[in-house]
């Protein structure tokens, strides 16, 4: 996100000049922090991220706003500080989020230098407070204009939230077939008996004071772009005058996917997953059984891991050698499988289910093509995608041959006044030199949210997220950033055996993407470097002298690079 910041913004209730709603302290000498290093500090038992850019000192809260990582422990570059977990980015000096994942700003906090020594001003009344939400309008009487949203994901909320921030004074309305407000989807594998409140990213509270309206449990059928209307499962007709299309994909675990059309798919225990209570249902279901689960995707994975403590066995049926070798590599496929084999997981890849088999109309066991029986109470199928864009076939709007939306740099369709983001969109990637591109990133969702928002104004912006993604197995987070489709070499530092790299993924002599397992911020730092439109050459990546990855600046970040031996795969 570019463009000229504002000054951070107070907090309700608070009076920048009352000094006696202030708690003061001195965090260090001035001599302490050089220009582009940063450093956690205290303030009344608060911590406070404190930095130095171009002579500045700035303090902001230290805690992401996404899930809370350190962002001491990140990489900080010129005025923008990125978080070692997720990628979330934010301004040093307002606090504002620059980049998702994170969805709330940071608190801005005071700092004055005097006789050497810099002090932190924090104001009492949101002390212990961790994020700020962006100052957002409202509808404005006799602004007729209408926003309509259809999906009730990452791009629809960050689009409404994006169009209020700027004053957009129309009618927002979101329209989902969910029965629940935009919640954390990527939350779904990783914390199956999750509650639908834990995982909300909004309430309708947030919704009623900012005028944005959430239709649930609706469908579109139809789109008539020269009317500007949608139709809808209900017989209801709406018009617009923007629209964002965001349905998203059925991903492999779903009944939509169709991934796999054996006999046998009818019998009770046969699950997917979509929404909440399918991941409730498949934790319930799975407890103390013999579950098989088809499918190698990074969230089969991640369902299979959160599954080992709680079923009586956990066995996995995958088309391919290894684990998603197409997108992370032979090496890191391998590295899952052994994780979780140590674990207890069985394994059969290069193998297909031919036949689910029942007694009494439930599961009982699977037949494999190499004519393996597998013992089954549940089967959980993890295969197959298939974008929600029937409603679109007849429209005007562009479609791919795999039923994608075509979208430009703006995410603007073929048609006018029409958008599309999220899994649906096949779009330029600029670091991809615009290649054409679907990701099924949930950060860069909401990014095409905010770019929609801001086109749909008339504040023409392009797209120039860097992907960043990350998946979660036995409490190890393997994060990924970048596009890696294509890549011919991999260059790796650290080791596999440790469970302790980084995979660099090279193609034409660069860089293309980054991979890390107990490697933080590395990701973070080569996520900066893409940003920047650095190139990394694979010289560079095989050298043993990494000062080019710049990694954290932090004065009181561990130095990762040291004593890491670089090996080529």
């Amino acid at each position: 996100m570019s463009g000229t910041k504002p000054p951070c913004e107070e907090l309700p209730d608070s009076d920048p000049e009352d000094t006696s709603e202030e708690l003061t302290e001195v965090v260090c000498l001035e001599s302490d922090l050089q220009d582009g290093q940063m450093m956690e500090v205290e303030v009344g038992h608060h911590s406070v991220l404190l930095t130095r850019s171009e002579g500045k000192y700035s303090a902001i809260g230290n805690q992401c706003t996404h899930y809370g990582a350190p962002l001491s422990k990140g990489v900080i570059s010129g005025n923008t500080v990125r978080c070692p977990w997720h990628g979330a980015c934010f301004n040093v000096q307002t606090g504002d989020l620059e980049e998702y994942p994170g969805m709330d700003c940071l608190p801005c906090h005071k700092v004055k230098i005097q006789n050497s020594k810099v002090y932190v001003s924090v104001n009492k009344k949101t002390l212990k407070q961790e994020k700020r939400v962006k100052r957002m309008g409202a509808a404005v009487a006799g602004v007729t204009q209408t926003v309509l949203l259809l999906g009730g994901g990452a791009a629809s909320l960050i689009c409404a939230e994006t169009l209020r921030q700027e004053n957009f004074g129309g009618r927002i309305l979101m329209v989902t077939r969910d029965d629940l407000l935009p919640y954390d989807k990527t939350r779904l594998s990783k914390v199956m008996n999750v509650e639908n409140d834990s995982i909300l990213l909004r309430r309708m509270e947030f919704f009623h004071q900012h005028d944005i309206e959430v239709w649930l449990r609706k469908e579109a059928l139809s789109v008539d772009t020269d009317m500007k209307t949608v139709t809808f499962d209900d017989g209801s007709v709406q018009s617009y005058d923007q629209l964002l299309i965001s349905t998203g994909c059925s991903h492999g675990l779903s009944f939509r996917a169709k991934g796999l059309d054996v006999p046998g798919m009818k019998l009770h225990n046969v699950r997917m997953l979509e929404t909440p209570e399918d991941a409730r249902q498949i934790h319930a279901a799975c407890l103390g059984c013999n579950v098989v689960l088809v499918g190698t995707s990074f969230v089969g994975m991640e369902v299979a891991s959160y599954l080992i403590d709680k079923a009586s066995s956990v066995t996995v049926i995958g088309s391919s050698e290894l684990p998603y070798q197409n997108t992370l590599g032979r090496e890191i496929g391998k590295v899952t499988m052994e994780m979780l084999s140590e674990n207890n997981v069985k394994f059969y890849m290069n193998d297909n289910i031919t036949e689910v088999k029942g007694v009494d109309g439930k599961v009982k066991e699977v037949v494999l093509k190499s004519g393996k029986v597998i013992p089954a109470d549940v089967l959980i199928v993890g295969i197959g995608i298939k974008p929600n864009s029937e409603f679109l076939r007849g429209s005007k709007i562009l479609m791919d041959s795999k039923n994608f939306v075509t979208v430009d740099k703006y995410m603007r369709t073929n048609t006018s006044s029409v958008y599309c983001g999220g899994d649906l969109a096949s779009f330029p990637l600029a670091m991809a030199k615009n290649r054409l591109v679907n990701i099924g990133h949930w950060q860069m969702a909401q990014a095409h949210g905010r770019i929609s928002a801001l086109n749909m104004l008339d504040k023409q912006t392009e797209l120039s997220s860097v992907p960043f993604y990350w998946t979660v197995l036995l409490g190890k987070t393997i994060r990924y950033a970048g596009y890696g489709e294509g890549y011919t070499d991999i260059v790796m530092k650290g080791a596999f055996e440790d469970r302790k790299f980084l995979a660099l993924y090279i193609k034409n002599d660069e860089v293309i993407a980054a991979a890390s397992l107990n490697y933080d911020p590395a990701v973070s730092a080569v996520a900066e470097r893409f940003v920047a439109g650095k190139v990394i050459t694979k010289k560079e990546a095989e050298s043993d002298d990494l000062s080019w990855l710049q990694m954290s600046q932090s004065r009181l970040s561990s130095n990762l690079l040291l004593n890491m031996s670089s090996v080529q795969c």
